[in-house]
């Protein structure tokens, strides 16, 4: 393992810090509708060294925490934590996820150089061996996830995302979605 300050954490270096965003949109299902939420959050990114696989794989790896609470009430809704992975080598970033519902997911995607930072965008569906989806019984029966996509953009002292959470729920597919613009905090 790599003392943390040599670490080359790729396209994932300007994720590393505190980030407070009060721009985002949460659209999902209800029963009989759809619901818009607006929402703020605080996300914590911390460089956590390097981690070798198998003495074939090195990945740079940045933990981070998302709390995102509704405007409304200022009611916590949504608890994340995880993992993004750089793999320099096979230049592939990888996100490892798991939220309080009972859902975790393994995403892989790529990195690509926009003008003043990088996109990212990483996938993970419920039927692929690759980057699968997992759930307890209950959401598989009444909210299971099929399918995950999630686009970050780091550019400009500004992060931004989207994702879109591909459900089957209420008895129908639904894209519950989400954004944000988030800035150092």
């Amino acid at each position: 393992m790599a003392d943390r300050d040599e670490i080359d954490y790729g396209p994932l270096a300007g994720l590393i810090g505190r980030w407070r965003g009060d721009e985002g949109m949460d659209v999902s299902p209800e029963p009989d509708e759809t619901e818009y939420n607006p929402y703020y959050e605080t996300l914590v990114a911390t460089g956590a060294g390097d981690v070798d696989n198998a003495e074939e794989q090195n990945l740079a790896v940045v933990h981070y925490q998302q709390i995102v609470s509704r405007r409304s009430n200022n009611k916590v809704f949504h608890n994340e934590s995880g993992y993004w992975s750089w793999d320099a080598q096979r230049q592939l970033v990888i996100l490892s996820l798991a939220i309080p519902r009972g859902v975790s997911l393994v995403a892989g995607g790529h990195a690509r150089e926009v003008s003043g930072g990088f996109e990212i965008v990483v996938e993970a569906d419920l039927h692929s061996s690759e980057w699968p989806i997992s759930q307890s019984p209950f959401m598989q029966q009444k909210a299971k996830t099929v399918h995950f996509q999630r686009t970050v953009t780091i550019q400009d002292g500004r992060l931004t995302y989207s994702q879109t959470t591909d459900l089957e729920i209420y008895g129908h597919p639904f894209a519950h979605t989400d954004q944000n613009s988030l800035v150092p905090e």
